[in-house]
């Protein structure tokens, strides 16, 4: 008559039906006041009035078992009882949920009014974890559903054997479950549970991805390659990740189609060079490693360089490998593998470590440096003086003598009359211009006066001017 909403009313009186065991007349009254949601795959569980349904029957301990107990059960709750059964597709899980009435009560109200994740979390709360798993699988489920459900409660509760066990009975190959465990892997690197993360990877034999995890494990967190030396075993550990993947690879390759659809591929090409940089990175850290032990480690960086970055941390390695060691010829070896195997700008490894050592006063070094790379056999004709032309670029203030003895070390006279004039030293330049050719030394000694008179060094300009 007043026009008001009766849901409350038949809610209220379907909840007093519960109360008083007369399961059969409280459905019938909830049917009129509650709804199946409009999105099944929503992420709650379901309007309030079904989890306050759900919750007063299960807290209920009236265990009206139908096997033991038959003639305590009303004819009404056996009729009741049974049509729920029939309604609920999964295989019901041995014990008390399968026998207890007011727990299948719960399944036909959720099955009824409830969303899928109310559903398996149900299931979940009760220990029915396969159950909850095949509702997924029956229900084509998405991920998130299976994130808040099934799997975030698995490793809360520390039941993740049991998950990844009964995903194996289920699907042996996983295939089916290949979307959720990708999922799962998303959800985990975006908590930064890393542990969890490789865990999972190893389950799931996605051997590429476990390797990447290794990788992190290897790198993060670390300040020094003292630090890095304690964790070399995680680099052994990408590498058997690596070698696992290629004998799977390889025993796949004869078989038509390849069975790992949602694991991480990689050509055998790419994974023979990512073992090679393994190698290469276990060599640099026993390398630094010892630099730094037995402190002849000059280099404080902020960030720690390896091999796995991008191309300019593995020129900051090459530089820091050549630069740490006793001397520069020690840690040589090693920086030039470095640049050859990723195809580096080498001359821009080697200004840089020169600019490094004239900031360190160790100007016999980088005559060392020069030598080292002209032995070396791949130097471009002009890359020694290039190096120090570079050098001479940036820095005014070498010591006369020193100076002196980096550009008559100098191939080309051309680049020595360039350092020359870099450097102000107008006579030696001079000097070394009138020894070329006539045409070339008449250009090159009118350049020389050019600088002496703006410079207003009168001797040179005299000098170049009687020449000419």
């Amino acid at each position: 008559k007043s026009g008001l909403d009766p849901g409350g009313a038949w809610h209220a009186w379907g909840m007093a039906c519960l109360k008083a065991g007369n399961l059969t007349s409280a459905r019938e009254k909830f049917n009129r006041c509650l709804k199946p949601p409009m999105d099944l795959n929503q992420l709650n569980h379901g309007s309030r009035l079904v989890q306050d349904v759900i919750q007063y029957l299960e807290s209920t301990v009236k265990p009206v078992l139908i096997t033991d107990d038959d003639y305590f059960a009303t004819l009404r709750e056996l009729e009741a009882t049974l049509r729920t059964r029939s309604l609920s597709l999964e295989i019901m899980c041995e014990g008390k949920i399968q026998h207890n009435s007011y727990y299948q009560e719960c399944l036909f109200y959720l099955h009824s009014y409830g969303t899928n994740l109310a559903i398996i979390s149900f299931y979940m709360r009760h220990d029915c974890m396969r159950e909850a798993l095949l509702h997924l699988l029956n229900k084509e489920c998405p991920s998130e559903v299976f994130i808040e459900g099934i799997f975030i409660p698995s490793y809360e509760s520390g039941k993740l054997h049991m998950l990844e066990n009964l995903l194996e009975t289920i699907d042996p190959g996983l295939e089916s479950w290949g979307v959720y465990l990708i999922a799962a892997c998303k959800y985990l690197q975006r908590k930064n549970y890393y542990h969890i993360l490789y865990e999972l990877q190893q389950f799931m034999k996605d051997h590429v991805r476990a390797a990447m995890t290794c990788i992190r494990f290897f790198t993060h967190g670390a300040k020094s390659y003292t630090e890095l030396g304690g964790k070399q075993a995680w680099l052994l550990k990408i590498k058997d990740h690596l070698k696992v993947y290629l004998q799977e690879v390889s025993r796949s390759s004869g078989r038509k189609k390849m069975a790992f659809t949602f694991r991480k591929k990689m050509s055998a090409t790419d994974v023979s060079r990512h073992i090679n940089t393994v190698d290469l990175q276990m060599e640099v850290t026993k390398f630094l490693h010892q630099c730094e032990s037995s402190g002849a480690s000059q280099m404080t960086d902020s960030s720690l360089p390896t091999l796995f970055g991008n191309n300019n941390m593995k020129m900051d390695v090459a530089c820091k490998v050549i630069l740490e060691g006793k001397n520069i010829e020690e840690g040589f070896g090693i920086a030039f593998r470095v640049l050859q195997d990723f195809q580096l700008e080498a001359t821009e490894v080697y200004s840089k470590v020169a600019k490094q050592l004239v900031k360190q006063q160790k100007y016999s070094e980088i005559q060392q440096l020069l030598k080292c790379v002209n032995e070396s056999g791949v130097a471009a004709k002009n890359d020694g003086d290039n190096i120090i032309l570079n050098c001479l670029n940036e820095f005014k203030n070498i010591p006369a003598e020193d100076l002196d003895n980096l550009i008559q070390d100098m191939d080309s006279d051309e680049n020595k009359i360039q350092a020359y004039m870099m450097c102000n030293k107008l006579r030696s330049a001079y000097l070394v211009s009138v020894r070329q050719e006539k045409a070339r030394a008449v250009q090159l000694v009118q350049h020389v006066r050019q600088l002496a008179e703006s410079s207003g060094d009168d001797v040179v300009k005299a000098i170049c001017a009687q020449w000419l």
